[in-house]
């Protein structure tokens, strides 16, 4: 189909939605590794210190990765 008869309208709401994807994906996956790597006993109510410091950092860092890979598919482009 050739893209120039296509609405931009939708083409910008197929674009958000995309990025719409893409971040609930990245929250997916965010969540699985660290809740692995931090969360080792069967969880209370309530998270532990260290529990909750591990998940703080673990979010930390993979959106830091996440941003550095990010930054550098668009520098390659």
């Amino acid at each position: 189909m050739d893209s120039s008869r296509i609405d931009p309208e939708l083409l910008r709401l197929l674009d958000e939605e995309k990025q719409r994807a893409m971040v609930t994906e990245m929250v997916g996956k965010l969540t699985n590794v660290c809740w692995d790597k931090c969360i080792t006993g069967t969880p209370g109510s309530k998270f532990s210190s260290s529990e909750s410091s591990c998940l703080t950092n673990c979010a930390q860092r993979y959106m830091e990765m996440s941003l550095i890979i990010m930054k550098r598919f668009q520098s390659m482009q």
